[in-house]
């Protein structure tokens, strides 16, 4: 049964912060690269950062700079922290954790996030 489920979405600022946080559960997600994608109204849902299992990083390049994608195995835990937000960054976040090597793919319900100007 396993099961990820996001946080911290709401209302920000343009210019504001937000601090995402994703908890997976269910197994033990050391193999799996966990990370964010987002989807706004009337558009196709796009990859947005990741933190691979082995420890590197990618990121969309409309939010370099601005986003920072983290992870704790420990806890089995990826944050997104936002900074400067545009009023382009709103849509609802959907964490993702991946196993490329057996096919696996889940996927979050969503957390909406909406920037003002």
């Amino acid at each position: 049964q396993v099961q990820l489920v996001e946080s911290g979405g709401g209302l920000a600022q343009a210019g504001g912060s937000l601090r995402l946080s994703c908890a997976a559960s269910g197994r033990t997600f050391s193999r799996y690269n966990l990370g964010w994608y987002r989807q706004a109204p009337g558009k196709e849902r796009e990859f947005v950062a990741t933190f691979r299992w082995w420890g590197s990083t990618n990121y969309v390049g409309s939010v370099k700079g601005r986003f920072t994608i983290s992870r704790d195995n420990a806890k089995n835990t990826v944050d997104l922290q936002m900074n400067s937000l545009k009023p382009e960054d709103t849509a609802i976040y959907y964490c993702s954790a991946e196993r490329a090597d057996t096919n696996e793919h889940y996927w979050g319900q969503g957390t909406q996030v909406t920037v003002s100007s």
